[in-house]
């Protein structure tokens, strides 16, 4: 077993992921989507750290695996699992650049793609310790007239009812789920930190927060919203009456 809590590797070639769809930078991998990937380009790793790769054709994923850049980001990513197996956190991956490691490790975005295997970035039930970062969360939109007030005291009180979307220890999202009698839920206070409004969290914390509902036996899952209806609708919502 290793203890170290990270581990990084440096790009020779200073390739990195990238979403084909809008040319963005892929900052974070999870484990399951970094074993499919090597397993779509038939990469396997041995344990003492040399690679196993089928080069004897012309199929896309051998062409791929031929460019250096990519053959090297790959085995990087074959070591990562690697590390993560035998007990690293997290593993980074980095293009060579002044300044690459002191961003990648001390800002929370970074610079480099992060595979993990520990919750980096996820939701989980809110507790006490998240009312002060709640509050703050939604007091702008308060503020605002978006949302009806909810003081720390009343957020306490019904903390229980609360989810958050973490990165990096800092709640970027929250969302808050009732459930009545009669198979219905209410999905309220549904914020996402400004920073972080283009990277599909909203929808993230709203898909978990229906999952939710419906493993808690909910039929209907209803919001309560005059401002924000439209994102709702969008997501497959219908509006109706309050009667």
């Amino acid at each position: 077993a290793v203890s170290a809590s990270k581990i990084v590797y440096f790009n020779v070639h200073g390739t990195l992921f990238q979403n084909k769809n809008t040319n963005k930078p892929v900052q974070n991998l999870r484990v399951s989507d970094a074993k499919n990937l090597l397993t779509h380009y038939n990469m396997k790793i041995h344990p003492k750290g040399f690679a196993l790769v089928d080069l004897d054709g012309n199929s896309p994923q051998q062409q791929v695996l031929r460019t250096p850049g990519s053959m090297e980001t790959l085995i990087k990513v074959g070591y990562s699992m690697v590390a993560l197996e035998k007990g690293v956190k997290r593993a980074h991956i980095l293009a060579p650049e002044n300044g690459a490691l002191v961003q990648e490790l001390y800002t929370r975005d970074g610079c480099g793609t992060l595979i993990s295997r520990d919750l980096y970035e996820g939701i989980r039930r809110a507790d006490v310790n998240d009312v002060s970062g709640i509050y703050d969360l939604i007091d702008p939109l308060v503020r605002a007239g978006t949302l009806v007030p909810r003081p720390k005291s009343k957020l306490e009180r019904e903390i229980t009812g609360y989810y958050v979307y973490t990165r990096d220890g800092l709640i970027v999202a929250t969302g808050q789920l009732k459930r009545f009698e009669g198979g219905f839920a209410e999905i309220g206070c549904l914020v996402v930190s400004k920073d972080y409004r283009k990277g599909g969290r909203g929808d993230a914390m709203l898909g978990y927060l229906e999952r939710l509902s419906l493993q808690c036996g909910a039929r209907k899952v209803f919001v309560l919203s005059t401002q924000t209806m439209d994102w709702f609708i969008e997501r497959g919502f219908r509006e109706v009456s309050v009667e």
